[in-house]
């Protein structure tokens, strides 16, 4: 049974995968002086929760947080008995390298959820990925990662307007009922949201012109379908795109 971990910025995502499919999925906040001790706590307590009582044999790590790598390798030698794979490390194979400038150093995320894209959908695509920073992943016809986009997270955005701005409140956000603002909430969100679709149409419509093939625009995250409804150009929502790129990672690794 494989145990996939996913950490972001801001959340850590825990899957037990069957094989077959999830059978269960965990969330914590990300907290780099978290040990392994504690993991174990949080982590057996939601387990019999679930009622789940299985025996982890393998355990594959993607984290965005270098510090916690060290807490969590030690969380799965402790209470497992195995070596966690740790995407971005050498030991961890990719099925397809990515085609980068030399040097450069891709984000595990990015590396995993181009992986899960295109063993679900093949290539020629674009994953745009709704994090602490939306990342745009643009991913050749055989698979490779070749490059992609940067911004701000949404919720970052927000963060920040409520922060540098002493007179605008934190709000969240949310689809206005009109464009036109009649006040300062609905004038703000309505700038996030209606910013953010124009952001990932035109970066995208963009990074299509540049490729110069057809592309599917896949997208993920919590805040994806949220932007599905201002019109936002994506063929296809994966809500567990990660976890998938996770599992498809690790049986490379085992096959080879």
């Amino acid at each position: 049974m494989l145990l996939a971990i996913d950490c972001g910025n801001t959340n850590t995502v825990f899957s037990i995968w069957d094989g077959k499919k999830f059978l269960c999925t965990l969330r914590t906040s990300t907290h780099h002086a978290r040990t392994a001790d504690a993991y174990f706590t949080w982590y057996s307590t939601l387990v019999k929760h679930f009622g789940i009582d299985v025996e982890i044999t393998d355990v594959i790590i993607s984290s965005t947080v270098p510090r916690v790598v060290f807490n969590l390798r030690v969380f799965a030698d402790r209470f497992f008995g195995c070596r966690p794979l740790v995407v971005g490390k050498p030991e961890c194979r990719l099925p397809v390298e990515p085609r980068v400038d030399e040097g450069t150093q891709v984000g595990p995320d990015r590396l995993v959820n181009t992986a899960g894209a295109y063993d679900r959908h093949g290539g020629d695509l674009i994953v745009v990925d709704f994090g602490t920073a939306t990342t745009f992943d643009v991913i050749d016809h055989d698979g490779a990662y070749v490059g992609g986009v940067i911004a701000p997270g949404v919720n970052l955005s927000l963060e920040a307007l409520h922060t540098a701005a002493a007179a605008l409140p934190h709000i969240d956000v949310t689809k206005p009922s009109h464009v036109i603002g009649t006040n300062t909430v609905d004038c703000m969100q309505s700038g996030v949201f209606w910013g953010y679709v124009g952001l990932i149409n035109g970066i995208c419509e963009r990074v299509k012109a540049e490729f110069g093939r057809p592309m599917q625009v896949i997208s993920t995250g919590g805040l994806a379908p949220l932007f599905e409804q201002g019109h936002a150009m994506f063929d296809v929502f994966e809500d567990d795109l990660t976890m998938h790129g996770l599992t498809v990672i690790h049986d490379y690794n085992k096959e080879g």
